[in-house]
């Protein structure tokens, strides 16, 4: 399979060169020449198969030609290594958890998935993985690179705007893994990343790549756990939609590959925080980058989604056919609270500030489409990570995890850097 630039579909590179690389010479992220679609009988089995099983099965459809049998399992059986559980919230309406991995967010699928795949393609090379963060990437990617031989991880984070529990997640674990605090937003931080692998004289001396969801290795996998909750979906109605809580939009377009696919989805809600310059697109504005506005949905808080270009090319820039397909909304964070506090009223269950974003962006669609989906919103981190918003938004004490507690101990270990590409650069250098 070649992969081409969304900039420039005559430039086509390799599986290797498109996942070491991560963005293309000419700013364009990396898509597969061709979507390859999934027989009619895998999905009529599909509620039979396990989630690996399923994982098996797009990763062999997208990267035959490029690796063998043995280590499409291998990278499989790394990446899936937790569960993906669909839970009922109200009647129709389902929750896929996603963070029951290591750092109990979604991007440790992606994570696991670069990972190993960049040690199976990288051999004994040295490279340097730079990456950008609003949350829980960096923590899914410091924990998932944590130790690997021949890789030398750089995380690029907002000060004063991740949670506690995120910021310790990545800055505590030392050895291969450093942070940087940047005095700015979490665009600054993706603006330096991607000056970076622009940079003639940086790439001359280094191997420079992402694990952020611009880079194919991180999304692709995304798309395994939309498969996988279609078929644990009991199908009472006709129709299925999903809404995902949107940011930097690396999971939507996953779950739009996965339609691309062949997978039954009738709809997607984008969801945003007041972050909202996707919804404006899809409700008939122009794509129009804003500087980003801190919210207690922080892993939402992008302005410039990158992969909103991914989400174009997917429908092969018929925009009338993405804006057919999705639907977005957004909301505040006082709607956002009154989510968190209502559903833990109603039902018991307890959303992440995120989740309850998906929540509302479903259910307000829902209720326009009476009796005709059934709904599925991703909570994609755990509460705990958000301890002090939802235990301040439900007036209750929430227990952390084993895992996540551990964290909170931890001593950080970050160095400080302006928001200015001639420090990093600088960084990078010595």
């Amino acid at each position: 399979m070649k992969f081409y630039s969304t900039n420039d579909q005559n430039h086509l590179v390799s599986l290797k060169e498109a996942v070491i690389k991560g963005l293309a010479p000419d700013q364009g992220l990396y898509m597969p020449e061709n979507i390859p679609r999934l027989p009619g009988s895998f999905f009529e089995n599909i509620s039979q198969l396990s989630f690996r099983e399923i994982g098996y099965e797009v990763t062999r459809a997208l990267f035959a030609e490029d690796l063998p049998e043995q280590q499409i399992k291998e990278l499989v059986d790394h990446t899936l290594e937790f569960d993906a559980p669909l839970v009922q919230v109200e009647d129709h309406v389902y929750t896929l958890e996603l963070f029951h991995g290591p750092t109990l967010a979604f991007k440790d699928f992606g994570a696991r998935f670069c990972s190993k795949l960049m040690s199976l393609l990288l051999g004994k090379q040295q490279v340097k993985v730079l990456v950008a963060t609003s949350g829980d990437t960096g923590s899914a990617v410091a924990n998932g690179f944590y130790g690997v031989e021949g890789v030398e991880v750089v995380i690029l984070y907002p000060s004063g705007k991740v949670s506690e529990l995120q910021e310790k997640q990545f800055t505590t674990l030392g050895g291969n893994v450093a942070a940087l605090e940047v005095e700015g937003c979490f665009d600054d931080c993706q603006k330096m990343v991607k000056q970076a692998f622009l940079d003639p004289e940086l790439n001359q001396q280094m191997i420079l790549t992402s694990a952020n969801s611009i880079n194919i290795a991180r999304w692709i996998p995304q798309s395994f756990y939309y498969f996988y909750a279609y078929s644990r979906l009991q199908k009472k109605r006709e129709k299925v939609a999903f809404a995902v809580p949107s940011g930097n939009f690396g999971n939507l377009a996953a779950g739009i590959l996965a339609e691309r696919m062949g997978l039954p989805i009738d709809k997607f809600i984008a969801a945003t925080n007041v972050n909202k310059v996707v919804p404006d697109y899809l409700a008939g504005g122009a794509f129009e980058a804003k500087p980003s506005i801190q919210t207690i949905s922080n892993s939402m808080d992008v302005g410039n989604p990158s992969n909103f270009y991914r989400l174009l090319a997917l429908f092969g820039g018929d925009e009338s056919g993405l804006k057919a397909k999705v639907k977005g909304f957004f909301y505040s964070d006082e709607q956002t609270r009154s989510a968190m506090k209502a559903v833990k009223a109603t039902s018991g269950y307890t959303l992440d500030p995120h989740g309850a974003v998906a929540y509302l962006g479903l259910t307000d669609f829902m209720a326009q489409h009476p009796d005709a989906y059934e709904g599925v919103f991703l909570e994609t981190a755990h509460p705990g990570k958000f301890q002090a918003v939802v235990e301040e938004t439900l007036g209750t004490k929430i227990s952390l995890p084993d895992r996540l507690a551990a964290f909170l101990k931890g001593k950080k270990k970050v160095d400080q850097l302006p928001n200015d590409y001639g420090a990093f650069k600088k960084y990078l250098l010595t």
